[in-house]
């Protein structure tokens, strides 16, 4: 018979959404999916469950899509900007 606590953890979220209470180094959140499926238009879709990131320090640094989401976007307009702080549009 199923857990009903995991019953209930899963009910409103994808499991790869769910944030493992284990210590994970980077490289295991690396590797972990959110979504792995197929997409209405037939093809593969893979979507991290963690986008890893180069901190200025060196280290890499995972950060769960849902959870860090912010942190995420904060990141992606970063590397869109200039030396001079300008955005660049690709």
């Amino acid at each position: 018979m199923e857990n009903n606590e995991q019953k209930d953890i899963h009910r409103a979220v994808n499991p790869g959404d769910v944030i493992s209470e284990e210590s994970q180094t980077v490289e295991d959140k690396e590797q972990q999916l959110a979504v792995d499926s197929p997409d209405i238009t037939g093809d593969h879709i893979q979507v991290p469950t963690y986008f890893v990131v180069d901190e200025p320090n060196g280290e890499k640094k995972a950060l769960h899509h849902v959870k860090d989401a912010e942190e995420i976007s904060d990141t992606i307009r970063q590397a869109r900007v200039d030396e001079e702080g300008n955005r660049v549009w690709w």
